[in-house]
């Protein structure tokens, strides 16, 4: 099943959207539940009514179906209760700790890194973003993540894997400039990480089909900088699995239904599968040629990215963002 957020002038969670398998049709889903996030909320209570308006949408059958621009969807879920943020991808941490000098966590391998960002605001995933300072060095980072129920305090990684309901991509916004001080300080990212958007549309795991196992989505990730090919990760190299991702979250707290845990920046150690984020690339060319050549993003500079099934069809739509001035 896929589901979308309509925007909408009365509510800034968007209305609930059903979207065809092939992204060209979708219908309102509201008499079931207002929005998304409502409907995640009570979900064991929608779901198979919302499957039945999918099954319907795609045998032709939904009334009141309507061709998708995917110009008129925000982010799948505009908002909710908890975006945590991890880095499941061992050699883009490598990478990035080398470009800062900052010495690898003894933990690297046993311990996910996570970090809480701004979940009140996603940006829909066609919407600007916004700069007022380009010396915080603009980036964007190619991410996955999952959208999970109710998650009890103290779940193992095991059990945390029953409690996913959907799949989204991410363009996780970082600002490199702002990054090595906030750290310094001992106390983490705020100013460094703001608003970031996120696909179109949400999936649930029968939509990836054998793509989703081992709790990784073995699929890559294409990523283009300015209309030009940049990356083609797969997100199945992830150290930690999201089991691993939401147990770490839901540690010492109760997950809300709606929270989303994020993969952290797609990353494979094999170079000609390129990168999801300017950060990499900049410490690959340091590593490969002794010099620092592509700059952070500058205004007017057009980020795109996606992930198809084995059939090439698009999964969760298209994040196309571009770097505005304010």
């Amino acid at each position: 099943m896929k589901l979308g957020s309509l925007k909408s002038p009365q509510s800034m969670d968007g209305e609930l959207c059903v979207v065809s398998r092939d992204l060209k049709t979708a219908v309102k889903a509201t008499q079931v539940a207002p929005s998304l996030r409502v409907a995640l909320e009570n979900w064991k209570q929608h779901e198979e009514t919302l499957q039945k308006i999918y099954k319907d949408l795609n045998d032709g059958k939904a009334t009141g179906s309507f061709a998708v621009n995917q110009n008129d969807f925000h982010s799948a879920l505009p908002r909710t209760w908890l975006f945590a943020d991890g880095s499941a991808f061992i050699y883009h941490i490598k990478l990035v700790r080398m470009a800062r000098k900052a010495a690898l966590p003894e933990t690297l391998e046993t311990v996910p890194l996570m970090y809480q960002g701004e979940c009140g605001q996603f940006l829909a995933p066609t919407e600007d973003i916004p700069q007022r300072d380009f010396a915080h060095g603009t980036d964007f980072e190619g991410e996955v993540a999952v959208v999970t129920d109710f998650v009890p305090m103290g779940t193992t990684p095991d059990e945390a894997l029953k409690y996913i309901r959907l799949f989204v991509l991410v363009n996780d916004v970082s600002l490199r400039g702002l990054i090595p001080e906030e750290l310094a300080a001992g106390f983490g990212f705020f100013q460094s990480k703001p608003a970031s958007a996120l696909s179109p549309f949400a999936v649930t795991s029968d939509e990836l089909g054998d793509a989703l196992k081992e709790g990784r989505i073995h699929l890559p990730l294409h990523v283009k900088y300015n209309g030009e090919f940049f990356g083609k990760a797969n997100a199945g190299a992830m150290h930690f699995h999201f089991g691993h991702l939401i147990s770490h979250a839901a540690k010492t707290r109760n997950l809300a239904a709606g929270s989303i845990i994020g993969s952290g920046t797609v990353s494979n150690d094999k170079h000609e599968n390129g990168s999801s984020c300017l950060a990499e690339k900049r410490m690959i060319e340091q590593i490969e040629t002794g010099a620092i050549k592509t700059p952070f993003m500058k205004n007017g500079d057009t980020v795109e990215m996606e992930m198809f099934n084995i059939q090439g069809q698009s999964i969760f739509g298209r994040i196309f963002q571009k770097v505005k001035s304010v």
